[in-house]
């Protein structure tokens, strides 16, 4: 496959800027891969779509304040600096992004907060973007850990061209969110409410958890035409026996495995046996999933409407198939569904 096929025209006020009213009343296209059929309901009505002994499987992964503004010393000059994982407690090493990044050299410091709360170091160059920066802070480390987070802001990714808002905080997060470590919510997450996850499990359904805890991967562009030449960045994952057991089971005895999101795809297609079990795993992935990836072990799918020529893109269409999701994106934009992070959702079965 070629990066080109997955172009496509999304008109800008399709790209959704807030999230919806109540978080399972946002749209779903359910697109049925045996007979092409695509239907159109509302969120709450996956219910009917899973019965008894069903698996839904969920990444837990809980994003932190990871967007802060701080000025660089002497010139004063407002630099962006993008958190994206902790290197090392004890010396306050984290690994950043910097915006602008011309104008940030080792030996730097950037200042941040009212009176120059928090101050720091750069003491690395990573990457051409990426830098290594060392907080100087002798307080205890979770005066540290709170201060710095006190100063960062839900990190929308940059196509929701907007203001922050306080009601951000709470919505660009999945309910179950658990184990802090992602710079981007697992979208498809986000449209499960209280209310439906009881109902579910009321009706039978077992849920299933894994963590991937999601990087800036997801937005970086792909830059080259041949797929098998997109090198994805590195997340962290952790399948734990007891997860592996949920989903074994079930598809042992041809119950419905569904994958709630790309990241749980990614991470369930990245420990998966000969046979198609999960194994338990704690590490690190960096697969890319295109087609034609036979996908081992979900056989249902929710995600949202991702944009063009985007890895999720390329994700889900290994999993629907290419024309069949390209139809259903076609049907999507005449209907106007809300595209992108806080847009609408698809299930696939």
């Amino acid at each position: 496959m070629k990066l080109s096929q997955f172009k496509y025209n999304l008109p800008e006020e399709l790209i959704s800027l807030y999230p919806a009213k109540n978080r399972d009343e946002a749209r779903l296209m359910v697109i049925n891969r045996e007979t092409g059929a695509i239907k159109h309901h509302i969120f709450k009505d996956v219910i009917d779509f899973f019965g008894d002994k069903d698996v839904m499987v969920f990444n837990n992964t809980k994003v932190f304040p990871a967007r802060l503004y701080g000025n660089k010393e002497k010139t004063g000059a407002e630099i962006e600096v993008f958190l994206l994982r902790e290197l090392n407690q004890d010396q306050r090493l984290w690994d950043v992004l910097v915006d602008p990044a011309r104008k940030i050299r080792i030996g730097n410091k950037l200042y941040f907060g009212k009176d120059d709360l928090l101050v720091a170091e750069v003491i690395d160059n990573t990457t051409s973007r990426g830098r290594t920066l060392r907080f100087l802070y002798d307080g205890p480390y979770d005066e540290f850990k709170k201060t710095l987070y006190s100063l960062g802001e839900t990190p929308l990714p940059k196509f929701i061209n907007r203001k922050v808002v306080p009601d951000d905080k709470d919505r660009y997060q999945t309910i179950y969110a658990k184990h802090e470590g992602a710079v981007a919510a697992p979208t498809a997450g986000m449209h499960f409410s209280r209310e439906l996850m009881k109902r579910l499990e009321i009706k039978g359904v077992d849920f299933a958890e894994i963590t991937l805890h999601v990087g800036l991967g997801n937005f970086r562009s792909v830059d080259v035409e041949d797929l098998t030449k997109h090198k994805m960045d590195s997340e962290q994952i952790i399948i734990k026996e007891e997860a592996c057991d949920r989903i074994n089971e079930a598809k042992d005895t041809k119950h419905n495995v569904c994958a709630v999101g790309t990241t749980v795809l990614r991470t369930l297609e990245s420990s998966v046996s000969t046979q198609g079990h999960v194994k338990p795993f704690e590490g690190w992935t960096n697969k890319f999933i295109f087609p034609p990836y036979q996908v081992r072990v979900p056989n249902k799918m929710i995600t949202n409407f991702h944009l063009p020529q985007t890895t999720l893109l390329m994700m889900v269409s290994a999993f629907s198939g290419f024309d069949l999701l390209f139809n259903a994106y076609d049907v999507a934009i005449k209907e106007k569904y809300r595209f992108g992070t806080y847009g609408d959702a698809m299930l696939i079965i």
